[in-house]
């Protein structure tokens, strides 16, 4: 329905990350981004951007780093989506119908609200709602059932390695 930023897919890949540590550990940000291929900068931003919405804590200083605030199966999709996204609307009506030639502005004749708009509201509400019934233990299930022992063992040794 929208496009999202590559920072969700970024934020999503380090929640499933995050929900392998030990209690009282933590990853450093910049083993994250490394474990990710991308730019320690471009990853604080959204590790930032999660801590801010109450969904990672982050740990400062030379034994620092970022685990997560709630347990996994109390942390949504759409937490994540809204922490890096924002959480407004993917569909903005702009009334646009209004603007034709001859239209009045004063409303009279467009009585109810625009029928587009009341269709992409009704899709964006179902997309919000199946977002917001996935959470982070279900990718760590997905995981676990999807994700092929080569890469399995890959992950925990990362996990074991960089936490502190």
């Amino acid at each position: 329905m929208r496009r999202l930023s590559d920072g969700v897919e970024a934020a999503l890949h380090c929640a499933l990350v995050l929900a392998g540590l030990p209690e009282g550990r933590v990853l450093p940000g910049k083993s994250l981004a490394e474990w990710h291929g991308v730019s320690e900068t471009y990853l604080l931003k959204h590790l930032r951007a999660l801590a801010a919405a109450g969904l990672v804590e982050a740990r400062s200083g030379p034994r620092g780093g970022y685990r997560l605030a709630r347990s996994p199966d109390a942390m949504s999709l759409l937490d994540i989506v809204e922490a890096i996204d924002g959480p407004g609307p993917a569909f903005v009506c702009r009334e646009i119908r209004r603007r034709r030639p001859g239209a009045t502005t004063d409303g009279c004749a467009y009585r109810t609200d625009c029928f587009i708009k009341t269709r992409m509201m009704t899709a964006e509400a179902a997309w919000r709602d199946a977002l917001r019934a996935q959470t982070v233990a279900d990718l760590v299930a997905d995981g676990e059932a999807l994700i092929d022992e080569d890469t399995r063992r890959a992950v925990l040794g990362f996990v074991d390695q960089a936490q502190r």
